[in-house]
């Protein structure tokens, strides 16, 4: 990842389109977002996490048209739902743009004049298949031997000839191809780079940035009778969310503190728009250009692509709902390399909640509280990092994980993250069964009840520090119960009480803590009746 200023950090997820209710994948790509988001807010970094909504077009003007509703109903009732789940979810984003916003399109106007000022904008005829859920046209090599779009299958191109607009992304092949060999992280992952790579030596074709016979859209400012092109308004709104609350909407305001923004998080779908036609865009306005865009893999259930006509979705507010927000998060960061194509299967989601939250994680914390309590009259065990033996496991394991943990925050690397701090987790049940601290209480070695119970006590602490990104829900409660009074959602409490080059090293537990009453952080989940549990 490509940190462009050591003291911002900016990521977006899409601005996702309002054609229907957010579906699995929308909150996959915003959890990812969030958690990104808060990583860099626990280093002591202003950030903006943008997120939103793509509004226009013609998909959007036809499925209004079918609902009975003007568009602009049609979606503001669906950003209703954008809203809900981001909440559900804890999402703590910064700005939420949407592309009807006026201010927008105030922004439009102004990169649109950048771009006709250096010629890359001229009328031309367009014929072709065109895709109305992608929203393009579509050449013969991508469709299906049906002529159908493969991303939508059961629906039907449609022939179009007409004159448009065209944008000269032709012009940019060779800055392209300069770009993406002097900053090879700009696409990420590797394979992502790989796609957009054998696309662009096939030649790149200029692309139309105009419609005519759509009226649900920002109207052309050379050609009032066609409207702008929905994939070049929406990927200017990254550009509109910069703006303050408030400022009165210019180019030049919107980029003055936040750009160039550092990361874009997308799914693998919309990489060639992001990947190939964003930059080319603001090459040819005269503008820096973004840190990286990352490419994320598809979601599926139980194997099988998630579609209506199968009855196999998932919706993920009912998710949240019935098994809690840090439950979901947990699940898709750890069991989905972050870039790969990944499952849900409920049956697993259980097991894996059960085995880490509740076992794991949670007993572990229960028993210690619970021992510090009866062996320490609730007070803090008198020991120290500097007491410690050289060959205590759980030092050895702490002293080298925070590098470790950084490393693959910064790789994106989320499932390499929890693997590492449960890999201290599962060590610390280990040492309580082998050093065996009511056996030694019962000897009276007190000293090394509390040596036992403090390296604990710091394992904990140090896993809830390190994953609160991940789960801060659940990071709260534990770093609440060993006696502090940080607020994992509280940022501003946060980063005046725990920088992270602090609290996320080993031995920082402090000797006077007084411990909260002892609770579970993560009860045990039960499969609901209708569950499948087939192999």
């Amino acid at each position: 990842m490509v940190d462009l200023s050591p003291h911002r950090f900016t990521v977006t997820t899409p601005l996702y389109y309002v054609n229907d209710v957010p579906h699995l994948g929308s909150a996959y790509t915003t959890l990812v977002a969030d958690t990104i988001a808060r990583f860099h807010r626990l280093q002591g970094q202003d950030v903006l996490l943008i997120t939103g909504t793509d509004e226009h077009g013609q998909k959007i003007q036809r499925t209004a048209e079918g609902k009975g509703l003007d568009p602009q109903t049609h979606c503001d009732q669906i950003v209703q739902h954008f809203e809900a789940l981001w909440q559900a979810l804890n999402i703590q984003y910064d700005r939420f743009s949407r592309t009807t916003d006026p201010r927008h399109g105030a922004i439009v106007k102004d990169f649109f004049a950048r771009v006709w000022a250096q010629g890359d904008i001229y009328p031309a005829r367009q014929q072709g298949w065109y895709c109305v859920a992608c929203e393009e046209f579509k050449e013969e090599r991508e469709l299906l031997a049906d002529g159908h779009c493969p991303l939508h299958p059961t629906l039907k191109t449609e022939w179009r000839d007409e004159e448009n607009y065209f944008f000269r992304l032709s012009r940019y092949q060779s800055a392209l191809e300069q770009l993406y060999a002097e900053r090879p992280d700009f696409i990420q992952p590797e394979s992502r780079r790989n796609e957009v790579l054998k696309f662009v030596q096939q030649g790149l074709q200029d692309f139309s940035i105009s419609r005519v016979n759509v009226s649900w859209g920002f109207p052309l400012p050379c050609d009032v009778e066609q409207t702008i092109y929905v994939w070049f308004d929406a990927l200017l709104g990254y550009v509109t969310a910069l703006l303050e609350p408030g400022e009165e909407p210019s180019l030049d305001r919107a980029l003055a503190q936040w750009w160039p923004i550092n990361l874009h998080l997308i799914g693998k779908d919309i990489l060639r728009f992001h990947a190939v036609y964003w930059p080319a865009m603001l090459l040819s306005a005269g503008l820096p250009l973004p840190g990286a865009v990352f490419g994320h893999g598809f979601l599926t259930k139980d194997g099988h692509k998630m579609s209506k006509s199968l009855g196999n979705t998932l919706d993920p507010l009912a998710l949240v709902q019935r098994y809690g927000s840090d439950a979901v998060r947990y699940y898709f960061v750890k069991e989905i390399e972050f870039g790969r194509d990944g499952d849900f299967n409920e049956v697993r989601f259980v097991h894996i909640l059960n085995a880490d939250l509740a076992n794991d994680l949670g007993n572990l914390l229960n028993r210690t509280l619970g021992m510090v309590k009866k062996y320490c009259q609730g007070q803090a065990p008198q020991a120290t990092t500097a007491e410690q033996a050289p060959d205590n496991p759980l030092r050895i394991l702490g002293l080298a994980l925070s590098e470790k943990v950084l490393t693959a925050y910064h790789h994106l690397a989320f499932h390499q993250v929890c693997e590492d701090v449960f890999a201290l987790v599962r060590a610390g049940n280990k040492y309580i069964d082998d050093r065996a601290p009511w056996s030694l209480f019962k000897m009276g070695q007190q000293a090394a009840v509390e040596e036992v119970l403090y390296s604990v006590l710091e394992s904990l602490r140090l896993a809830a520090y390190l994953l609160a990104p991940i789960i801060p829900n659940l990071s709260t409660k534990i770093y609440q119960q060993l006696g502090f009074t940080l607020d994992f959602n509280d940022w501003p409490s946060v980063a005046q009480q725990a920088p992270f080059p602090q609290h996320s090293q080993w031995g920082q537990f402090p000797l006077n803590s007084h411990f909260a009453p002892p609770q579970p952080i993560f009860s045990r989940l039960e499969l609901p009746a209708d569950a499948d549990v087939s192999p």
